[in-house]
């Protein structure tokens, strides 16, 4: 007997069914999207619709197996050559750097939540990177887990802040989070001295101190960079560090090559994680991609920060390729 099928018009299904419906087809049964519109009669862009929808509202959790990032070549060369216990190392894909940045955020994203565990207590530092990293993170629920934000606050061009980073990352992780209520740098040391004695920032300082993972990206030390064009650090500021030495910035301050603090006027007017105190955590995430980080990387790399890396395979190839 001839086998039939069934053929239900969008018109016969509403509202939020019609969405499930559509992510049943595609994601279970295996239908392409051009089978999922004859079946619903409905346009194949009506489908692509849905199926972003599905995604958006939380319908649909994707994940990647991580041993075929964590597995690659590059990457045991990554652990073997700067002593890291693992790498993740995303294929460029031949697009821009601009594409990359957003592979290694997705895939940021799908790692982090396979290395935490329960009554973990996560430190968070900020920028673009981890803000656009936490937005790609699907949501799962890590019991006892705190997030905990590593740098104070500034007012940035950009349209976040170092606590909208460390609240999305710990709303995804169904975490406590702990936001460091102060400015990432006041006008004198005085004034941070003080403000640093407040029973409220002295406690949110002692919970970075019991941080035992930290999640973190690097920034650069050219004029265009991040540590400038939030207001941190003045150009003048920056020249400074640079000829002390400065080859990269890990949440919001300065290390030279060797991955060593590079200490200046800046540091006593600050509000946030020493780079001392970041080294020795039972993991550090590093986060980052693209040519003009290669150098504040490679300080973060040889000074002893990360314990874990999230990068392309052509960042990976530049940081291979420099001297030891």
């Amino acid at each position: 007997m001839p086998s039939t099928s069934v053929r239900r018009s969008a018109g016969q299904i509403s509202g939020e069914d019609i969405v499930v419906e559509a992510a049943w087809l595609y994601y279970h049964d295996g239908l392409n999207q051009n089978e999922i519109a004859n079946r619903l009669d409905v346009s194949r862009a009506t489908v692509v619709n849905y199926l972003q929808e599905a995604r958006e509202r939380g319908f649909i959790n994707i994940t990647l197996a991580s041993e075929p990032f964590t597995n690659h070549r590059l990457a045991g060369e990554l652990c073997a050559r700067f002593d890291l216990r693992a790498a993740y190392v995303l294929p460029d894909g031949g697009g821009s750097e601009r594409e990359q940045f957003e592979r290694v955020a997705r895939g940021a994203a799908n790692w982090l939540p396979s290395l935490l565990e329960a009554q973990d207590r996560l430190g968070v530092a900020w920028g673009k990177t981890i803000h656009d990293m936490a937005e790609h993170i699907e949501p799962v629920s890590i019991a006892d887990l705190e997030v905990i934000q590593l740098v104070g606050s500034m007012a940035t061009p950009y349209g976040f802040s170092a606590e909208i980073c460390s609240a999305n990352v710990a709303r995804k992780l169904g975490a406590n989070c702990v936001n460091l209520h102060a400015p990432a740098v006041l006008s004198t040391s005085e004034i941070a001295a003080t403000l640093r004695k407040e029973a409220i920032i002295a406690a949110q300082l002692e919970a970075i101190e019991h941080c035992n993972k930290a999640l973190f990206a690097v920034g650069s030390c050219n004029h265009d960079s991040h540590i400038v064009t939030s207001g941190l650090a003045s150009h003048d500021d920056l020249d400074w560090y640079v000829a002390q030495g400065a080859a990269g910035v890990v949440c919001g301050r300065f290390i030279d090559t060797h991955g060593d603090p590079v200490r200046g006027p800046l540091d006593e007017r600050m509000i946030g994680i020493d780079q001392t105190a970041l080294r020795g955590k039972t993991m550090g995430v590093l986060v980052s991609v693209g040519r003009d980080k290669a150098n504040a990387m490679l300080a973060a790399l040889r000074g002893g920060y990360a314990t874990h890396l999230v990068t392309s395979q052509s960042s990976a190839r530049r940081l291979l390729d420099t001297r030891p």
